[in-house]
């Protein structure tokens, strides 16, 4: 089983218009609200693909009853309530682009950090893999999901960290080290604080850094030019096939869940890295977030190349 972490989720809300119109009125017809935040998004793609998933992080009032009553049945809803409101996002499709409108989220306080904690202990034993995606809500200290690896790690079980900022920082400054990271080329640029390419001997040179020491598997997205990944001593490059994309929205939290399968059903390091990829692609071809078409499986993964570099 695999438990997904998403700490600040949030009610996703779509708003379609043709013209985005300033200091004035703006109607929408066709409005979507989904459950939203990364790890959700690796939830429902972990339960279309089949695993067996738990799903918990830190809700409250009636935007995280919506969040619990439009999951999936078959996704065990197992979140820790909180005083504060769950968040909404707003994103404005209008004119071939997307503005996004952001809430901060609620402020826990150091009873309920605890109380999620101990919340999450208690989750731990039937799962053997855990993600952990996205931002950390307020009042959450930036080494917070160091905590929770330490706690993963101590029971055994491996982790797959999908964040960027401070709170990626003070995991690679910390003690614990999950099994997983997954930055991209942005991320991995403003961790060093230079500017990376998908030059393969710069990226070879960066991952053996001793940042990244302890960490099994480094997995650097470069887009539409692939995968870099970093297993242990091995580094492997991956190519991918050109598609049409329909929403790249997602698509990061899909490769997510594809690393988790792999990791839960102790998979080699091309099936990993191939289903994992699959996964992302399968879901930019969706307007969906967190969606992916299983009849699409079979034939994008047997045109994923993975080599030794």
């Amino acid at each position: 089983m695999i438990l997904t972490v998403t700490l600040n989720p949030a009610i996703d809300i779509s708003y379609p218009l043709n013209e985005l119109k300033f200091d004035t009125v703006n109607r929408v017809e066709d409005v979507t609200k989904t459950p939203g935040g990364k790890g959700l998004n690796v939830s429902r793609v972990l339960d279309e693909f089949g695993e067996t998933v738990k799903a918990t992080g830190c809700i409250g009032g009636e935007s995280g009853e919506f969040i619990i009553n439009h999951l999936p049945d078959s996704i065990s809803s197992q979140f820790y309530k909180i005083s504060g409101d769950t968040r909404s996002c707003i994103a404005i499709l209008h004119e071939g682009n997307q503005t996004e409108i952001l809430e901060k989220g609620p402020l826990l306080s150091i009873d309920e950090i605890e109380g999620f904690t101990n919340h999450y202990k208690y989750l731990l034993d039937d799962v053997n893999v855990v993600t952990m995606s996205g931002s950390l809500p307020a009042g959450m200290p930036d080494d917070y999901y160091q905590k929770l690896i330490t706690i993963a790690n101590l029971n055994g079980k491996k982790t797959v960290l999908d964040c960027s900022g401070n709170a990626l920082e003070a995991v690679l400054k910390g003690d614990s080290k999950p099994t997983v990271i997954k930055p991209n080329l942005e991320e991995l640029s403003q961790l060093l604080g230079k500017e990376m390419t998908n030059d393969f001997e710069s990226l070879k040179e960066v991952l053996q850094d001793e940042l990244f020491e302890g960490i099994e598997w480094i997995i650097v997205s470069l887009g539409a030019n692939g995968v870099f990944a970093k297993h242990k001593d091995t580094f492997y490059k991956v190519d991918i096939p050109k598609i049409e994309i329909v929403s790249a929205v997602g698509s990061g939290d899909s490769t997510v869940a594809g690393i988790a399968s792999g990791l839960a059903n102790d998979e080699d390091d091309r099936a990993l890295l191939t289903k994992a990829n699959v996964l992302g692609m399968l879901n930019a071809q969706e307007k969906t977030t967190g969606h992916v078409n299983m009849e699409n499986y079979d034939k994008l993964y047997q045109s994923i190349k993975v080599k030794e570099v």
